[in-house]
């Protein structure tokens, strides 16, 4: 059993890419596999806020999923490492997480909501990732390093917990804090209110779901595990539509950056989890990034801002 934090330096763990690399990609694709569920079953809200899990003092749920006169809740477990689905008639049902192959879990997770009386056929691919192998074929993805999985709960709660203090300085239309299954990341977004420009196609997702996801002028920022080119965790912020000056915004802390190729400002995590106040350091990324998005798309700031104190 992984220990539970006890100091602020558990509190914010350390946590390279590298060192969990394949327990990363097979929790991604079990992560899909949940989401697709809620997609298929939950009523559609704008941006597709209807199909994200959200950070619980366990691990990550789906909260509740209405299914006929029922509903029923999966939860991840990153302490005890189980999966565990909970119904409004009264029934639980779980099994423990450990290094199955995605189609393993699959299979596990349709047998479990089957037991439930949960009759659901969702479609068995993977979204926003290159290697696209059908959850019920892919026996090459078959990690499960519990540390590591817990590390990142504990990097979530933190995560979860400042972007919450930061979307209330916000009266405006604002998301949810929540974690999208699609590309793993944790986000938070303000709208200004106005309609944004037709989004472009993006790579492996539909562009329907780029174009509902992006109908309005937005200004997000989250945490991202890492992938690809950024070989580590990271905090991003971003807007779209990108108005003219946000990239060479003056923002901060000092090892924020500005990545052409995501068109994204970037902290990297390490840079807040050893910081002296990362609650702060933190905080000052998000309200500087946003600024930058705010003042270049001249936004009506007076309007959407909550006043200090």
């Amino acid at each position: 059993m992984p220990v539970h934090p006890t100091t602020q330096f558990e509190y914010w763990p350390s946590l390279h890419l590298r060192d969990w690399q394949g327990t990363y990609t097979t929790l991604h694709m079990w992560a899909q596999i949940v989401g697709k569920v809620r997609l298929k079953l939950a009523p559609p809200i704008n941006h597709w806020w209807h199909v994200t899990s959200y950070v619980t003092p366990r691990g990550m749920t789906t909260s509740a999923i209405p299914y006929g006169q029922r509903t029923f809740e999966v939860q991840f477990d990153f302490n005890d490492h189980r999966l565990i689905v909970n119904t409004s008639d009264g029934k639980t049902s779980s099994f423990p997480l450990a290094p199955y192959s995605v189609a393993e879990f699959y299979g596990r997770f349709m047998d479990l909501l089957k037991h439930l009386d949960i009759e659901v056929d969702i479609w068995p691919v993977p979204v926003e990732v290159e290697n696209r192998i059908p959850f019920d074929k892919d026996v090459t993805h078959a990690s499960y390093d519990s540390e590591s999985v817990n590390r990142l709960w504990r990097i979530l709660v933190q995560s979860d917990r400042v972007m919450k203090t930061f979307r209330s300085r916000f009266i405006g239309k604002c998301s949810p804090v929540h974690f999208f299954w699609g590309a793993f990341d944790m986000a938070v977004t303000r709208f200004s209110g106005r309609r944004a420009p037709l989004h472009p196609p993006a790579p492996n997702l539909a562009h329907y779901v780029a174009i509902e996801a992006y109908s309005h002028e937005v200004s997000s920022c989250g945490f991202w595990p890492g992938g690809g080119p950024i070989t580590d965790p990271v905090y991003y912020a971003y807007a779209y539509p990108e108005p003219e000056g946000f990239r060479d915004f003056e923002v901060g802390p000092e090892a924020a950056f500005y990545n052409k190729d995501l068109s994204e400002f970037l902290l990297p995590y390490e840079a807040v989890r050893t910081a002296r106040d990362p609650d702060g350091e933190l905080l000052a990324f998000f309200q500087i990034t946003y600024e930058a998005a705010a003042v270049t798309g001249g936004w009506n700031r007076s309007e959407l801002e909550r006043a200090e104190g």
